[in-house]
């Protein structure tokens, strides 16, 4: 038995293919014709695996079976063989039963052994045979066999698919590397339309019932019919795989041209010694590795760090890339600091920091109570409330608003030393370009991110505490509201995904805590302050602010200073009269650069020489500062020691803060002015005012044609100071009254109010703040709308005790107790 492969196809050289087709082109129809008369009537049968040896072509066999080498050792090179597939091809030794009985009539041309036994012959088919019956079986197959001859006609359909064969042939030697350029250019010649047939379906790709199909069809139009259809099928895998295999060759040689050039320009940047690129790509790659940061993150971050291991330093856009990946890679992604909720801690550190604000102590120790049990049962809560409900609860903003001095910034430092976060502080005022808040996308030469990212970075952890001070003086222009980008990153319901425009992914602000300061509510916008829980914080009284200098301005402006404790100390009576002649302010940050200039000014006499230690009392405190600033009983007297002058107090955002409304008259003609940087509001207070006087001037015992010959100029003074508010018509009432009817008011009487046409006293707000500054002034008794009653709770006991209240329902209240007899 034979057994033949495409290996054995692909083995036949060039010139031996060519002479192969020389003995194909040989036999013609004569030739045949001799042939099929000689043909003996006992012929030896070959059986062949997994092959089909075709009439008019030749074609190598290797012969490896023990009977079947006994058959060509007898036949010899020039004998005729009749040549037969197995019905199997797993059959070694197939019988009669287990071959076609349609073969080839073939002619062994050559044959020589291999050095492993097998003999290798070289077989040219010559026609088509049928075996009639099997003879022998031993030591070979041998059966009687008859021509079989196919219908050859030559007709105009035959030609055409002749020619769509030969085209098709032609194709497919280009396709197949393995067919020689003159094998393919010899056998499409042909004017054969069965040589053509059966040599082109030597050399296609046929399975073994296929090609025994082909030859066991009669008319040769029916088997160019199918060898078109098994051309075309041939072809079209062919050029499917050639493409294939050029996009897989392209990427390829891609692949490898990038990674030959990589590596090119890694040489010649270490040949160069500049190195720092691929330092950076390995830096890059190795922090994302141990970053573990969030999938949209990671993805984005690695895609950049992609491109610039692409780029040459050179390029422009590989310091863009470099620096968005140094931020990215610097953040604090799973950077945390543990919170410690300790409440009896956290109230040792509130009254080591600050003294007095015992109720906003109160509420700082609430709100850290209420983390502390959410954290401690946060999985308990975790079943019956959802995830966002949850976490929009415990994120309350607080906002401490007061004046300047009082401790709001310290205060959120004192929180963040107690639960034990890092802290940090960002001042808002000024800012007016919504990417200060959000940052700068990446196309922007220069971008960086908005300032929180910045905050973030710097601070080193994920939940720090972030001071946002003067959230009040945010501005707004062209460039955007930063108000407005500010709620997405106070709100719990969006920080959570808070996107900043230069890292353009998603960072988890939900753990940061923030807390809030302001001077007023006023310019907070209206959105922005309902996110936040308001906790106003009110100026400190005499007593409060000496407490203070006491424990702890002196010795932080000792220890500024270079001094030792035992080197500089102050009396009481020295510290109350700085803060009586030297200050004038709700806070104590003007008290505290007063006691620094005095301990600078010891500091000299020391490094002098001239004393070892100094102790500053009452004496010594005009000595070491000057004159005094601030004269209170001094200035209440002399403003008010003439008719037309009254002393008001109104709020500030830099808290309670007094004012001398000044009345004057000259000879003119129902004339009204009034200057000192009035607003809409006090303008209108003061029309109210005149109004009011001129429809009651009987009752005040004031001409009522004042108005008609007079012309009347009211003053605020304190300079160009823009001054507004609905609190200076009792004053200004007060101040006019006291100029028509020549009574001075009392130096000793402060008011405030707002009044109606009918003379009513309207309540008004900040009585805390106001208060303080009437008793900062000196004043013993104060005038206040008796709606405002209420109010007077929050005053310390200490300031309530040392003024005497006046509830004023009406302004004929406020006029009996302010104006002289």
């Amino acid at each position: 038995m034979t057994n033949n492969s495409e290996q054995e196809k692909q083995s036949i050289e060039t010139d031996e293919l060519l002479q192969l087709t020389d003995v194909e082109q040989e036999p013609d129809n004569q030739a045949e014709a001799e042939d099929q008369e000689v043909l003996p009537s006992e012929l030896p049968i070959l059986p062949l695996r997994g092959v089909v040896v075709y009439p008019l072509t030749a074609i190598p066999l290797t012969v490896g079976q023990e009977r079947s080498l006994k058959l060509v050792d007898d036949l010899g090179s020039g004998q005729m063989v009749g040549l037969v597939t197995s019905l199997d091809e797993e059959l070694d030794v197939p019988g009669p039963d287990e071959v076609h009985r349609v073969g080839t009539l073939a002619t062994i041309h050559r044959l020589f052994r291999l050095p492993d036994g097998n003999i290798r012959l070289l077989v040219q088919g010559v026609s088509r045979l049928k075996i009639d019956e099997f003879v022998d079986e031993e030591p070979y197959l041998t059966a009687t066999v008859t021509p079989h001859p196919e219908e050859t006609e030559k007709t105009r359909e035959v030609e055409a698919l002749m020619r769509t064969v030969s085209d098709q042939f032609s194709r497919l030697a280009d396709l197949v590397p393995n067919i020689p350029a003159e094998l393919a250019s010899s056998t499409v010649n042909t004017d054969d339309p069965l040589q053509l047939a059966y040599t082109v379906s030597t050399y296609v790709r046929i399975d073994v019932e296929e090609a025994q199909s082909l030859l066991e069809m009669q008319d040769v139009k029916e088997k160019l019919l199918r060898l078109t259809e098994i051309l075309s099928k041939e072809i079209e895998v062919l050029e499917l795989g050639r493409k294939i295999q050029s996009d897989a060759q392209t990427e390829m040689e891609k692949t490898q041209k990038e990674y030959y050039l990589r590596e090119q320009m890694k040489a010649i940047q270490r040949e160069l010694g500049d190195n720092d690129d691929l330092a950076d790509v390995e830096m890059f790659r190795q922090k994302l590795d141990e970053l573990n940061l969030p999938e949209e993150a990671d993805q984005e971050a690695r895609r950049e760090l992609d491109r610039l291991s692409r780029l040459p330093s050179a390029a422009a856009e590989y310091g863009v890339i470099r620096t968005y990946l140094d931020w990215v890679v610097s953040l604090p992604w799973n950077t945390r600091s543990e919170d410690r909720l300790d409440i009896n801690h956290a109230r040792e550190v509130l009254d080591a920091d600050h003294y007095g604000l015992e109720e906003i102590k109160e509420r700082i120790l609430e709100f850290l109570a209420v983390r502390k049990l959410r954290a401690d049962r946060a999985e308990e809560m975790a079943e019956v409330i959802p995830d966002h409900i949850r976490r929009q609860r415990e994120g309350a903003i607080l906002c401490f608003v007061g004046p300047p001095g009082v401790g709001k910034t310290s205060l959120g430092a004192s929180i963040a030393r107690a639960m034990g976060r890092e802290f940090i502080r960002m001042s808002l005022g000024g800012v007016r370009d919504e990417t200060e808040i959000r940052g700068f996308r990446r196309t922007y030469i220069g971008a960086l991110p908005g300032r929180i990212i910045q905050t973030l970075r710097r601070v080193g952890t994920r939940n720090p505490l972030i001071m946002l001070d003067e959230v009040d003086k945010l501005g707004r222009d062209y460039r955007g509201d930063p108000s407005s980008a500010l709620l997405e990153v106070l709100d719990p319901e969006q920080n959570v995904e808070f996107r900043d425009h230069y890292l353009d992914v998603a960072f988890d602000l939900s753990e940061v805590m923030f807390i809030t300061t302001a001077n007023s509510l006023d310019t907070i916008p209206g959105p922005l302050r309902d996110r936040m829980e308001i906790i106003p914080l009110s100026g400190y009284t005499e007593q409060e602010k000496a407490a203070i200098a006491s424990q702890y301005l002196v010795a932080r402006q000792t220890r500024e200073n270079g001094l030792r404790p035992s080197e500089l100390s102050f009396t009481d009576e020295a510290i109350m009269a700085i803060i009586r002649d030297y200050t004038r302010e709700a806070g104590v940050r003007t008290l505290e650069r007063e006691i620094g200039r005095a301990a600078r000014k010891v500091v000299t006499k020391i490094a002098a020489g001239e004393v070892e230690s100094f102790s500053v009392d009452q004496d010594a405190v005009r000595d070491l500062l000057g004159k005094p600033k601030v004269g209170y009983q001094t200035e209440i007297q002399d403003r008010t020691d003439q008719p037309g002058v009254a002393t008001g107090v109104a709020w500030t955002p830099y808290g309670g803060d007094v004012l001398f409304i000044e009345a004057s008259r000259m000879s003119g003609g129902k004339g009204f002015q009034y200057t000192g940087q009035l607003g809409d509001v006090m303008q209108e207070s003061a029309k109210l005012a005149l109004t009011y006087i001129r429809a009651h001037a009987e009752a005040l015992n004031i001409d009522p044609q004042f108005h008609t010959n007079t012309d009347i100029h009211l003053h605020v003074p304190s300079g160009a100071q823009p001054k507004d508010g609905p609190s200076a018509g009792v004053t200004i009432a007060t101040a006019l009254v006291s100029l028509l009817t020549d009574k001075p008011t009392k130096s000793n009487v402060a008011m405030t109010g707002e009044i109606t046409l009918q003379g009513k006293v309207l309540p008004v707000g900040g009585i805390k703040d106001k208060v303080l500054a009437a008793h900062r002034l000196g004043v013993d008794t104060f005038i206040l709308p008796k709606k405002n009653e209420v109010d007077l709770d929050d005053v310390p006991e200490e300031v309530r005790s040392s003024l005497t209240f006046v509830l004023a329902d009406t302004l004929d209240d406020v006029f009996k107790v302010a104006l002289t007899d």
